[in-house]
């Protein structure tokens, strides 16, 4: 590509890795998007081949989505966010990947998703989706806590929200459990009418599965439902008191992102809530910012 390009002409893109998809964006130096793609799960945890075709079929997409051409992709800059590369040996396994960008700059899914939140400014994150983790970043700190997958961890998330309804569920059609309309619910939801639907319909089945039970819970809790409340208190508390551990280095700014962000906020504690702050940006937009910062370093 040579050094005689100026900045103007350089794209960047940012590229968001997770478990259940890969999204890519192509922005402009100055951060106007030129096209997006999605493509299948890129967790490097789960596979390195899969990670990179999806980092390639959402690469072609955006390209496609922008107008440009197959093989403009050595023009661009990329930044990936990933989860897992906060492991040395998966980190070497990315970076001595034979990508097909100009020039790539690699780091965890958590770093990029808090640069974005707080637009290229420090600050602390807490994802709540199908998982559940805390990640802040000041100045040389960097703290990174809970996101030990599920069932190992992630109390707070939609997979542990739905997995403690099920729990509650069977323990009551047992009849050693407190009576819950979740039960009623999960049957309804798996068109089951006995404890054995339940179980054939969750024995061996993903994290994805148990968290499109999380609704469910909300809806309980809301009218009330004892064992409901229960569970969305008990996990909205561990989110507050991880979003209490990422104070402990100041961070400027904070923000919950992820699918259980919204509906868990009303359950958090007060000194939490007070902090609470819009995410500004996606982790893509974070990716690219991480990538522009690298290759300005690299290239002074």
């Amino acid at each position: 590509m040579g050094m005689s390009q100026t900045k103007e002409e350089f794209l960047y893109i940012g590229i968001d890795g997770g478990g259940s998809k890969c999204r890519a964006t192509i922005y402009t130096h100055d951060y106007c998007i030129l096209g997006t793609g999605v493509a299948g799960r890129a967790n490097p945890l789960h596979g390195l081949a899969q990670t990179f075709q999806s980092i390639e079929d959402s690469t072609q997409l955006a390209l496609s989505d922008a107008g440009l051409k197959p093989d403009d992709s050595k023009r661009l800059i990329a930044g990936l966010g990933l989860a897992g590369v906060n492991v040395p040996r998966l980190y070497q396994d990315i970076a001595k990947w034979q990508h097909p960008f100009s020039s790539m700059y690699l780091t965890t899914d958590l770093h990029t998703a808090c640069i974005g939140a707080h637009q290229g400014q420090e600050g602390a994150v807490i994802i709540t989706g199908t998982g559940s983790c805390g990640y802040a970043r000041v100045g040389d700190k960097e703290l990174l806590l809970g996101g030990h997958g599920f069932a190992l961890g992630d109390k707070g998330s939609g997979a542990w929200l739905g997995l403690k309804a099920s729990e509650a569920a069977l323990l009551d059609l047992d009849g050693f459990g407190e009576k819950t309309i979740l039960t009623e619910r999960l049957m309804q939801h798996f068109e089951v009418n006995n404890a054995l639907g339940i179980v054939e319909n969750l024995a061996g089945q993903s994290s994805s599965t148990y968290a499109k039970l999380a609704r469910i819970v909300f809806e309980c809790a809301q009218i009330k439902d004892g064992v409901a409340l229960d569970i969305v208190r008990e996990g909205a508390t561990y989110i507050s008191e991880l979003a209490r551990k990422l104070f402990e280095i100041d961070p400027p700014r904070f923000s919950m992102i992820g699918g259980l962000a919204e509906p868990l906020a009303p359950w958090l504690a007060e000194d939490v809530l007070a902090k609470l702050a819009p995410s500004l940006q996606p982790p893509e937009w974070g990716a690219a910012f991480f990538a522009q910062q690298q290759y300005a370093k690299a290239t002074v």
